[in-house]
């Protein structure tokens, strides 16, 4: 069978790159070569099939970022198993659910999350203990044949919002994540003289697909953040020529007083996605620096659907035109639902070929579910999001997920959950609740639901009301709350 499997197209890559440094840390000091990495990637590989792991198994992953995170993602698609990535924030509950429905063959988690999942084998991956993957990896030989693959098969399960709260697996193929990095790396005039700087997670599409796959296919080498920090980020931006990041990066960087047009000497390009790039930013920024950012779109399901231009204009509030070989259409009158085919298109979701069949139209286009205009030249903005996700800070949170967590807490009668207008993360989450007599506190019940959800799920502000606003048919009017509470992160308490 003609081998199809992405990592196939990066062992080419890596080959031709040789010894040119695939990693280096802010401060300098240099991490794998390209050479290295493929030799490491064997290493794990080899691993993991010591390990049970087979053509198909998924393999569940919910670590820190690191080089050894990447390692094993590599290595999963090289033996021709699923990476099913897990945001390290996640709770217990949380991932219960992702374990009992996708049924990996193994789990990695952070060596202080080693809990049993009925019998899957869970494993660390830290070098530091005997017992973990790293370690295993380290005595394996160097050598491992990649697994054939079609373009068909799956290379990624990840999860994401549905309409009840319940999270679905998209079901991503080698086919959709080769075509899209292909596309990319061309589009973007991305090579291997560029010099990414890298401080998005690897749990989701764009730090792990957009970010990792178009620069190994590019041979570029890669500044490697851990985490976002502003100040840390600005101070390295002289040694790179290319970012990408969510807008939330983009406003910190703006805030910081080292950020200056001198500190983007050297930047070739700024990429923004995710979430939403306010107007506002892109004007600011182009004003600070020089340098318009290019704002694109996608999806969990589609990765990248769309990019504003490298050569031409890059307009403010608009996230440009679809990718070569992607067809975006506006369903009905403007505004309307935006729909997308293409290469880029996932396979379905896992294990719910109802779900599957609601969210495409009978000629097999997706149905993003976000709203949108098209302009006479194909210009795409993006003015609305129909299935009500919340983006903050880049993350998609789904309000129904959240409601019912509030709702479970014996002093909350009803909740209702939306995202308003926030300074650093775009959209903040609120809640407005109604309560039975006596009630906790603001800061009770949110470090209650902190035990219960992630994080960045959790409101930054939770208002005690006397009823909910609804309509005629008694739903719950949230674009009253919105205009009762849109303000709560922008004015002072």
């Amino acid at each position: 069978m003609t081998d199809e499997n992405l990592y196939s197209l990066f062992e080419r890559s890596f080959a031709a790159a040789g010894n040119k440094t695939a990693f280096r840390s802010p401060s300098g000091d240099l991490k794998p070569s390209y050479a290295e990495l493929q030799r490491l990637v064997c290493r794990y590989a080899n691993a993991l099939l010591s390990l049970g792991v087979e053509p198909g198994d998924r393999v569940t992953v919910q670590v820190e970022k690191s080089i050894a995170n990447v390692l094993l993602y590599l290595a999963v698609l090289k033996v021709g198993a699923v990476y099913q990535p897990l945001n390290p924030a996640y709770t217990e509950t949380e991932v219960g659910y992702f374990v009992s429905d996708a049924e990996p063959r193994l789990i990695i988690r952070d060596p202080s999350r080693q809990v049993d999942f009925a019998g899957i084998a869970v494993a660390s991956l830290d070098g530091r203990g005997e017992g973990s993957l790293a370690s295993l990896a380290n005595r394996m030989a160097d050598r491992h044949d990649t697994v054939p693959r079609t373009s068909g098969d799956l290379a990624g399960l990840l999860y994401t919002s549905g309409t009840t709260g319940q999270s679905k697996g998209a079901m991503i193929t080698h086919g959709n994540l080769s075509s899209n990095a292909l596309t990319l790396v061309k589009l973007w005039g991305i090579r291997d003289s560029d010099v990414l700087l890298h401080a998005l997670p690897v749990f989701h599409v764009h730090g792990l697909y957009v970010a990792l796959n178009t620069t190994f296919l590019a041979r570029s080498e890669i500044v490697w953040f851990e985490k976002f920090d502003a100040e840390a980020v600005a101070a390295a931006l002289p040694q790179t020529t290319l970012m990408m990041g969510v807008p939330t990066f983009y406003t910190r960087l703006l805030a910081s007083r080292d950020f200056s047009r001198e500190t983007c000497r050297n930047m070739r390009l700024f990429i923004s996605g995710s979430a939403p790039l306010p107007a506002e930013v892109h004007r600011e920024f182009a004003a600070r620096t020089g340098h318009d950012i290019l704002e694109r779109y996608g999806m969990t399901e589609t990765s990248m659907i769309t990019s504003n231009p490298l050569v031409g204009a890059r307009v403010a509030g608009t996230v440009g035109f679809a990718l070569p070989g992607v067809l975006v259409r506006i369903a009905g009158t403007q505004p309307g639902v935006i729909e997308v085919k293409g290469p880029n298109i996932f396979k379905g979701y896992w294990r719910m070929p109802e779900k599957t069949a609601e969210d495409f139209t009978e000629d097999g286009y997706f149905i993003t579910g976000d709203i949108g205009t098209m302009d006479e030249e194909g210009r795409i903005s993006v003015v609305g999001r129909a299935k009500d996700i919340i983006i903050s800070g880049g993350l998609n949170i789904y309000p129904k997920e959240v409601e019912d967590a509030l709702d479970a807490s014996p002093d909350i009668v009803e909740s209702a959950v939306i995202g308003v207008p926030h300074p650093d993360l775009g959209e903040g989450v609120i809640a407005a609740v109604t309560a039975a007599g006596a009630h906790a506190s603001e800061t009770e019940m949110i470090a209650c639901l902190a035990t219960r959800l992630a994080r960045y799920k959790v409101p930054k502000r939770i208002f005690v009301v006397g009823e909910l606003p609804r309509n005629a048919m008694g739903k719950v009017q949230k674009a009253e709350l919105r205009r009762r509470f849109g303000t709560a992160f922008t004015q002072p308490r």
